[in-house]
């Protein structure tokens, strides 16, 4: 996994410098040493210190970094420091933007996580994360979402089985779909199955599922859902869903509610660095 973060730093600083850092090479003697600090500009929950510590040390391996909060917790301060770092100035100035898209990307997606996971307080109900991620980022984006309170669903399309529209459009119909995923089924792996309407919850049960994605539901209709399963699988809400009104979705009986928005749609956490000559 930490293979995979290094590869990804790396394609983000090439796509950034390409041949060279050309202003920073014309203007910064080598050898000039500088410290920095990266700054929260608003309130919200910070995440990608440790890649934003990994671009830097690309750049200058003997780079003196220190974090100054814990990633994924809720700042109400703002402006505050979240981190500072020291080292060769070429480095600094030419990493910034990197290290600064990869924290406000990741905090947005914290943030965002952190919101639902609050509003979701006491009732039990787990936030979950999707397949909608940025593509090349997927690893970073859920590990945002889980320092931030949230879980994660499937990392990719090899971890669950997850028996979708297309998937039941294919196989003709969600009793044959669901059938022929529990016939076919690693034994550690429970089998999910998406139900627009609840003669789809019902065809799923009836073939043994054990685990309901309701999509696109009213709190209406997931409420007479969960009433049809009477525990017999577990249930998660699906679609659209928005920070703001998940409680009322959490009432109508589900265990999970997943939501896309957290990483298709964070807004990007503000924050800055400013660097000063050592």
């Amino acid at each position: 996994m930490e293979a995979a973060i290094e590869d990804i730093v790396s394609r983000a600083l090439a796509e950034d410098l390409g041949l060279g850092d050309a202003t920073t090479e014309l203007v910064v003697q080598p050898g000039t040493r500088a410290r920095a600090r990266i700054e929260q500009r608003q309130p919200g929950a910070v995440y990608g210190l440790d890649v934003a510590h990994t671009v830097f040390r690309r750049l200058d391996p003997a780079v003196r970094w220190r974090p100054l909060v814990n990633e994924g917790e809720w700042s109400k301060q703002a402006p505050i420091t979240v981190a500072e770092v020291e080292g060769d100035a070429r480095a600094l100035l030419s990493g910034e933007r990197v290290a600064l898209n990869f924290l406000q990307r990741l905090s947005g997606v914290a943030t965002l996580t952190a919101s639902c996971v609050y509003e979701l307080r006491g009732t039990g109900v787990q936030v979950l994360d999707t397949r909608k991620t940025t593509p090349g980022l997927r690893v970073l984006e859920k590990r945002a979402v889980a320092a931030a309170g949230g879980h994660n669903h499937r990392m990719g399309l090899w971890d669950a089985v997850l028996v979708k529209e297309n998937h039941v459009a294919i196989a003709g119909g969600v009793g044959e779909a669901t059938r022929r995923a529990l016939a076919g089924r690693p034994t550690d792996r429970r089998v999910e199955v998406e139900c627009r309407t609840l003669a789809d919850v019902q065809e799923a049960l009836e073939a043994g599922a054990e685990h309901l994605l309701l999509d696109n539901m009213t709190s209406e209709q997931i409420a007479a859902a969960v009433e049809a399963v009477r525990g017999r699988a577990t249930v998660e809400a699906s679609g659209s869903m928005k920070p703001g009104s998940l409680r009322g979705v959490a009432a109508a009986g589900v265990q999970f509610i997943s939501v896309g928005a957290l990483t298709h749609s964070a807004p990007a956490l503000d924050l800055s660095m400013t660097v000063e000559p050592v």
